[in-house]
């Protein structure tokens, strides 16, 4: 019997807290009863039921039976003192009944309106002859049985009845009514601060997504014509100075800025894509450098969809060449390469050029376009993202950008 109780009681609980989480389910209940119960729950506002699920999850099951114990220790010590108080009037079993059947009223009225605060303003007249309604007829109740029982009159009942009905009244508002109301209105003005509180959370972020798109816009408005007029210089001097590979370089410089193209207008591309761009991007300047430049890529096939800022990397191994491998008299290697750190992506530019200024890596971080806009992109990308340099021990620098590892298995990137 007892397993019996525990079951139902425990789907009871259950069903609730499903209903809560997904109110579209209500209307799938089962049973006329558990159907009512879990569409008065529906109608509860959203901050309501999530309040009421954190409870209904913290006291589940055994949490319910030592709450409601505890209860009944509190609501027993108040009986004692009643009986201590007034032994005349109130036998200890009397007492004891008295104190927890008032105690567990007040205890469920007051669990009623702390998770449904909002109805009991909307329909307040309405809860209020309610409430009354049933006091009056508690009261009544009692106050006759205990006439009758006493006199066996149904005149003198009456007459107890106007002598203590008033007074019982007055009591059940004091002990009963007043701390609902306390309640509601404070738990109103706690959903009003908050029903702000998230507006206003609402609107920062807004205001703060807004606010990162237009950075991002800039980033690239100032990538874009940086990069391109460096790319038109290197044409420029392998034009004058008639490369025999022109048509292959014309067909990888095509390729390359089709692709660069693409990803200048999108915010996160896959690291394929960006390591790709690279590549075709060194081959060109390979052509212009020739034996002065040797490049390699190391990208494990499980990262290849990693998605990343745009351009990032292109950037790294750009300002590589131009500060690193071309005022080197021998020139250079530079090594992409991917990673996976605890759970992070380690993305790694080495060159084994010039190596950092006599300033060190404060020198270089602290500006340059450059840099500065792959830390920034970094930053609007994800807080946690870093971005750091130092000198490599065979020489040249190491650039390494750190940040979570985010992988999309389909992501498009827009055509140019």
């Amino acid at each position: 019997m007892l397993k019996k109780y525990t079951d139902w009681y425990r789907s009871i609980d259950e069903e609730s807290l499903r209903v809560l989480k997904h109110p579209e389910i209500a209307e799938q209940v089962q049973g006329r009863v558990r159907r009512y119960v879990a569409m008065k729950l529906v109608k509860l506002t959203p901050i309501e039921r999530q309040q009421l699920h954190d409870f209904l999850l913290k006291y589940r099951g055994a949490g319910f039976y030592i709450a409601a114990f505890k209860l009944m220790l509190l609501f027993s010590a108040i009986g004692v003192v009643l009986h201590q108080l007034l032994p005349a009037r109130f036998e200890l079993l009397k007492a004891l009944v008295f104190s927890n059947g008032l105690g567990f009223a007040l205890a469920w009225g007051l669990v009623g309106v702390w998770f449904n605060y909002r109805s009991s303003v909307r329909y307040k007249f309405r809860k209020l002859l309610l409430i009354m309604s049933t006091c009056a007829a508690g009261v009544a109740a009692g106050v006759l049985l205990a006439g009758l029982s006493d006199t066996g009159s149904m005149t003198m009942a009456f007459e107890r009845l106007l002598r203590v009905g008033g007074i019982a009244l007055l009591v059940a508002g004091l002990f009963y009514m007043v701390p609902l109301a306390v309640v509601t209105t404070w738990r109103n003005r706690q959903y009003e601060a908050l029903t702000v509180q998230l507006q206003q959370d609402a609107e920062r972020e807004r205001l703060a997504r807004e606010l990162s798109e237009s950075q991002l816009r800039l980033l690239r408005a100032q990538i874009e014509p940086h990069f391109l007029f460096n790319t038109l210089g290197a044409v420029q001097q392998l034009a004058e100075q008639g490369a025999p590979r022109a048509a292959a370089l014309t067909a990888d410089l095509i390729a390359f800025l089709r692709a660069s193209l693409a990803e200048m207008r999108s915010e996160q591309v896959p690291l394929q894509s960006e390591f790709d761009m690279v590549a075709a991007y060194l081959r060109v300047m390979q052509a212009r450098m020739g034996p002065r430049l040797g490049f390699s890529l190391d990208l494990p096939a499980e990262l290849a969809q990693a998605t990343i800022p745009s351009m990032i990397l292109l950037t790294l191994a750009e300002n590589a060449i131009k500060h690193g491998i071309e005022p080197s008299l021998r020139g250079g290697e530079i090594r992409l390469s991917a990673l996976r750190v605890d759970g992070m992506l380690l993305l790694r530019v080495q060159d084994t050029g010039m190596g950092l200024p006599a300033g060190g890596a404060d020198s270089v971080q602290g500006g340059g376009l450059g840099l500065e806009n792959v830390r920034s992109r970094l930053l609007l990308c994800d807080p946690s993202a870093s971005l750091t340099l130092r000198d490599a021990e065979e020489g040249g620098v190491i650039a390494e950008i750190m940040l979570p590892i985010q992988i999309v298995s389909s992501l498009k990137v827009p055509a140019a």
